[in-house]
């Protein structure tokens, strides 16, 4: 039986383990921008929430204004429902290229 070399088994060195992550993450997500970075570092963790639920209000009204136009006959309720696939769907999703 022919078994692989060792150089073509991914290496277990820290460095090598960490540009592996380093990649799939960069695939996987946008690129960081510096400024921002640096402006939420400053920011205490009571105002890091605030942000980020302002960011999930913000996300929630964009994806609710849309689905008003598609279905304008749906009563709120039934939004709401389709809200929930969305999200649902969107979490099967990966996102990346």
């Amino acid at each position: 039986m022919d078994h692989p070399s060792a150089s073509q088994q991914p290496s277990d060195e820290p460095g090598d383990r960490d540009r592996r992550l380093r990649q799939a993450l960069e695939a996987r997500f946008d690129p960081l921008d510096p400024t921002l970075v640096r402006l939420l570092l400053s920011l205490t963790p009571g105002e890091r929430v605030r942000v980020m639920l302002d960011a999930q209000a913000l996300a929630k009204g964009l994806i609710m204004g849309r689905l008003r136009r598609q279905y304008p006959d749906l009563s709120p309720v039934e939004l709401g429902f389709k809200f929930v696939e969305e999200i649902e769907r969107a979490k099967q999703t990966r996102p990346g290229p």
